[in-house]
């Protein structure tokens, strides 16, 4: 190798099939549509998740990573929806200084 390291990603479409079929095969016909695609994006993943577990109470984005497409349609988000930071974040259950981060950052 010339020194990158490959990056390495989770199968997420092969974790949350297994997952289902295990635990909640009931929810097969609900979660299908995301599981026919071929990449997930963080955002996907994060309402897959709920359709699966449904709604935590306290979900914090604290062990969340998100890939520079995922900020760009949280920030496309909140310009079509013409949202303030709070809103976003309690939203996508994320900080507000993060999103006015990616801000910052982005445009």
């Amino acid at each position: 190798m010339d020194g990158q390291k490959q990056k390495i990603e989770p199968n997420y479409q092969r974790i949350y099939t297994d997952l289902i079929n295990k635990k909640f095969p009931h929810k097969i016909e609900e979660c299908r549509k995301f599981l026919e695609k071929p990449n997930l994006s963080a955002l996907e993943i994060i309402a897959l998740n709920k359709k699966i577990f449904g709604c935590t109470e306290k979900s914090t984005g604290k062990h969340k990573s998100y890939t520079k497409t995922d900020i760009l349609e949280i920030l496309n988000y909140q310009k079509k929806n013409k949202l303030n930071n709070k809103e976003v974040a309690i939203h996508f259950s994320l900080s507000r200084n993060s999103v006015a981060k990616w801000k910052k950052q982005f445009l």
